[in-house]
């Protein structure tokens, strides 16, 4: 079968070590393509990575016949624009997360793909990691007896950027309101939803503490499932130090893990305290991409589409209204 021509709008970090890569590594799928607004900066991305095409221009990316599929990795105030336009080409597409600054925004992009009868994938890769892939089995196997609650830490200490006042969107209110918590909280919230179901109800509260950036630099906030288990996490990125801290504590036993950091996962009970050392794959979009492909190939449901992703911008757009 012919390979999947993807083309990538928006070749910035992410893609040159996380995803990127994994395009080009995936039986079935063909890096074909990149586009950057900075010409030079587009020929230069093709060049490291020997990509055959680059493009300053959306739209003919987006557009050209030899490009089946297209991945936006801009930031996340332009993932509807591009995405209307992947969708009214009639191909597949893979939007990085957040899906997009609003729940309002994500429900115009499934309904624009649904129109088109095309998938619509968000790169909520931690859904297909193995390390997150374990707990999920655990909590299957009834290993903490029932899930009750969860909780997550996540704490950072100002970066040099922001001490110094430099901008960038991340902590630009006007691309993500959240600051740092639409980029990061978003990754757990998420991967929550994989392991317990949709939320039914939440409510936060944000603030901006230091006064660095427009974004909040503060949330916290409580949510329960409609399976009944309830959660509560606290997010701020104003800390004299960093934590990342996941702790879900059921009936029988409790499952302890990091998000982001490679730390060890702790399941512990009455009877048995496991450590299990799980690395993540390079690049760690791997898994997430052969998924991907598994779904456009074999028809295999892949964990993170559109709308699982918008519930998720639902949760933060609560979160983040409430404050």
């Amino acid at each position: 079968m012919k390979p999947i021509r993807w083309g990538i709008v928006g070749c910035g970090a992410v893609t040159e070590k996380k995803s990127g890569p994994a395009y080009q590594r995936t039986p079935g799928f063909e890096l074909a393509a990149v586009m950057r607004r900075d010409a030079t900066l587009a020929a230069d991305y093709a060049r490291r990575h020997g990509v055959p095409r680059w493009f300053s221009d959306a739209d003919a990316l987006i557009n050209d016949a030899g490009i089946d599929a297209v991945y936006i990795a801009t930031p996340p105030d332009t993932h509807l624009h591009y995405a209307l336009k992947v969708a009214a080409a009639g191909k597949p597409c893979c939007v990085e997360k957040p899906m997009a600054p609003s729940h309002d925004q994500c429900l115009q992009m499934l309904a624009a793909f649904e129109a088109a009868g095309q998938p619509l994938f968000v790169a909520y890769y931690r859904r297909s990691l193995p390390r997150f892939e374990q707990v999920r089995q655990w909590l299957d196997e009834g290993r903490i007896g029932s899930p009750r609650h969860i909780h997550w830490q996540l704490a950072r200490t100002p970066g040099p950027d922001d001490l110094q006042g430099r901008y960038r969107w991340r902590t630009d209110a006007r691309i993500a309101p959240g600051g740092y918590f639409d980029d990061l909280a978003s990754h757990g919230l998420n991967l929550f939803a994989h392991f317990f179901g949709e939320v039914a109800q939440v409510a936060g509260s944000s603030s901006n503490q230091q006064g660095l950036y427009s974004a909040c630099d503060a949330v916290a906030a409580s949510w329960r499932y409609h399976s009944g288990v309830t959660g509560s996490g606290s997010w701020h990125f104003g800390s004299f130090e960093r934590a990342d801290r996941v702790e879900i504590t059921g009936s029988a036993g409790k499952i302890a893990f990091s998000i982001f950091e490679e730390q060890p996962l702790v399941l512990t009970t009455t009877e048995e305290q496991l450590a299990v050392d799980i690395p993540n794959p390079d690049p760690i979009q791997q898994f997430h991409v052969a998924n991907m492909a598994e779904h456009l190939r074999a028809g295999a449901p892949h964990p993170s589409c559109g709308a699982s992703a918008a519930r998720t911008a639902w949760m933060m757009d609560a979160i983040l209204r409430h404050g």
